[in-house]
């Protein structure tokens, strides 16, 4: 199984990268700054440098040739302003799902965020994120040519995984392991069955396999 993940040297990103490779998996993740390449190799990655804020489709639907799933985890960062919301955020998420489909690759893994809304209200940079990832989310969603899974975490923290979790529709508000992200993530891969589903996740006490064999069967 190869995997293409969008975002590749991010915290979340990173960590599915060496979940999978250690599950023997193949993994190429996509970052813009060709300095970041070793980190991916340590993480068991293939490292491809490609602007998503730039790049065609054709050139992103090449890399994802022959790929059996596609994650997209990029992100403009805590740094970035709010037109880097709109370019990242939701305008790289929409051309990676065209290149998905472009590329014959139907299963599609958004991370996306909870409270993500199109009409969510404000003008606070925040309030800018969170439209641009519900706007990127609805696009994903009216998509019959893509597999996809939104999983949208609660506060993350970069405490170690636990490995329990709640998954679900709606769990309310809560923290949330980088960590239990990743194999939240990991084990949404090889669960097809939870294609359609848009899910919030949160610290909680059931092991994260139960957790996704759980909404799988909803």
């Amino acid at each position: 199984m190869r995997t293409v993940i969008a975002g590749g040297h991010g915290r979340i990103a990173l960590r599915l990268e060496r979940l999978l490779a250690a599950r023997g998996g193949e993994v190429a993740g996509i970052v813009r700054d060709p300095g970041q390449s070793g980190d991916l190799r340590s993480a068991g990655a293939e490292p491809v440098v490609l602007d998503l804020e730039s790049a065609s489709v054709e050139e992103v639907a090449a890399v994802l040739r022959g790929a059996s799933a596609a994650v997209f985890a990029a992100g403009a960062g805590p740094g970035s302003g709010a037109s880097r919301k709109d370019t990242v955020d939701r305008d790289a998420a929409v051309l990676f799902a065209d290149a998905a489909q472009r590329a014959g690759v139907r299963r599609y893994v958004v991370v996306s965020s909870m409270g993500a809304d199109p009409e969510h209200p404000g003008d606070d940079v925040f309030d800018v994120y969170l439209r641009a990832k519900g706007a990127a989310d609805a696009d994903v969603r009216g998509r019959d040519g893509l597999d996809w899974t939104i999983l949208r975490p609660g506060m993350l923290t970069d405490d170690a995984g636990t490995g329990l979790v709640s998954l679900g529709v709606s769990t309310g508000r809560g923290p949330v392991s980088r960590d239990d992200v990743a194999a939240v993530l990991a084990e949404l891969l090889e669960t097809p069955s939870t294609a359609g589903l848009t899910l919030e996740l949160i610290g909680g006490s059931v092991p994260v396999s139960v957790a996704v064999k759980d909404v799988a069967g909803n």
